[in-house]
């Protein structure tokens, strides 16, 4: 069975941040897979299966959420105007320490709401009983790189529950589900934990997902302490040598970036967070002259409050060109290629998504450019990058398959799972700083 797009824009991106917007195009998909980019015919093709009408609407590649925490929105709002010990110490962890698996579940569905009503169609998730996690992004029909977070404190038996979890889930949902060994942080996990990550990784053939250098302090401390950075460690123990997803890189060094240039590493930006808990501004722009893969994170909805990637990339624009003090950096087009081609390649499917042409996975959305908001309409490309909002997204399609049409949501319930997710709240909200299951000690 066939899937035409009829009578849409289309944006295409090159790697080196070139675009065009091509009008009246016809997009076939066939099966899960980008058959043919095309003007638009007079009538639809005599063996059309499903057609969506697309009127002038923009397609373009879904989202990559390229770090998240997904699940934790059902903590949102919970720790506000705190310093980033405090928000680890006495609020987050000490509020995960009430987590149960069905919490998992439902929270992920909810934020699988948020992000498809928002043009979202890959997440890479790094939280906690992930078992559950998959379970929902199978039901939702979305793509997902899935990594339980694990903790050092926990022990090897952890590493092996979490390598289990890989196997398990590893090209499930109909290819949709890839997974990752996921050690917390290296000032979470110690060198033995981390190089058993990295054994349990290589041995399954999958990637690493990891926090480290979130700021400059972590960085200075690292080096105080043991003598190079904390990237520098992480090269030194050999996970640098798989696929790695980086999340922050906020306190990385010049020679950080200069080694990460080659190796088959990626860095998911996530500015909010950095914004709100006074992180820093992470060296986007110097890592993109470098080479290094860069991509888009919204971080978890608790020093967030939204999984929004386009509030992500806005932001992501706006802080580059202050930090380097150059308005004509992070251009549009090389903003709009690191919210596509780079964020697929920093969750391991560069190949696969992130473009519309014929090969890649049919992972699109349909962008409706006719709000005040983006009138009058002199560029699409500034009007993604500045002005764009998530409920501008009428379309989303996964592997080939509609799962919002027109605003709908399709695979999912929307109401039960806010009913589900409200019927804890008083349990998740209880903080108990000596109950935490963790304490951040960079």
């Amino acid at each position: 069975m066939s899937l035409i797009i009829r009578n849409a824009r289309v944006l295409q991106t090159t790697p080196a941040g070139e675009m065009r917007i091509l009008d009246q195009q016809e997009v076939v998909i066939r099966g899960n897979a980008i058959e043919s980019v095309r003007p638009a015919t007079a009538a639809p093709p005599p063996d059309a299966g499903e057609i969506i009408e697309a009127n002038g609407q923009l397609l373009m590649p879904g989202l990559i959420n390229c770090h998240s925490h997904v699940p934790m929105v059902i903590f949102r709002g919970l720790a506000e105007d705190v310093s980033l010990e405090k928000w680890f110490n006495e609020y987050m962890w000490p509020l995960e320490s009430n987590l149960q698996e069905e919490d998992v579940y439902w929270g992920m569905l909810l934020g699988l709401v948020e992000m498809i009503e928002a043009g979202v169609t890959c997440v890479a998730d790094h939280y906690f009983f992930m078992d559950r996690a998959a379970e929902a992004v199978r039901q939702a029909g979305t793509r997902a790189a899935l990594g339980w977070a694990v903790f050092g404190s926990q022990g090897v038996a952890m590493l092996d529950r979490t390598a289990e979890f890989c196997r398990k889930w590893q090209g499930a949902a109909d290819g949709r589900l890839t997974t990752w060994m996921a050690p917390h942080a290296p000032y979470t996990c110690d060198d033995d934990f981390l190089r058993g990550a990295r054994d349990r990784a290589a041995d399954l053939g999958v990637g690493i997902h990891i926090h480290v250098a979130e700021t400059r302090g972590q960085t200075e401390a690292h080096v105080q302490k043991r003598g190079i950075t904390p990237i520098r460690l992480l090269d030194d123990l050999g996970i640098l040598k798989l696929p790695t997803i980086l999340a922050h890189a906020v306190g990385a060094t010049d020679d950080d970036i200069r080694l990460l240039a080659d190796r088959p590493a990626g860095v998911a930006h996530c500015p909010k967070t950095y914004l709100k808990l006074a992180m820093g501004i992470a060296p986007v722009h110097a890592m993109r002259r470098a080479g290094v893969a860069v991509g888009l994170g919204t971080d978890g909805a608790v020093s967030n409050n939204t999984l929004d990637v386009w509030e992500s990339m806005r932001l992501m624009a706006l802080t580059q060109k202050e930090a380097t003090g150059a308005p004509e950096n992070l251009a549009l087009g090389e903003t709009l290629a690191i919210a596509t081609r780079g964020s697929a390649r920093v969750v391991g499917l560069g190949d696969r998504i992130g473009a519309v042409e014929p090969g890649r996975l049919a992972d699109l959305i349909l962008v409706d450019l006719d709000g005040a908001h983006h009138q009058p309409l002199h560029s699409v490309p500034a009007s993604l990058v500045y002005a764009a909002r998530a409920s501008d997204v009428r379309t989303v399609i996964v592997n080939g398959r509609v799962i919002m049409r027109d605003r709908h949501l399709l695979t999912l319930d929307k109401a039960e799972i806010f009913r589900q997710v409200n019927r804890s709240l008083e349990r998740l909200s209880r903080r108990t700083p000596a109950s935490r299951i963790q304490v951040y000690r960079p």
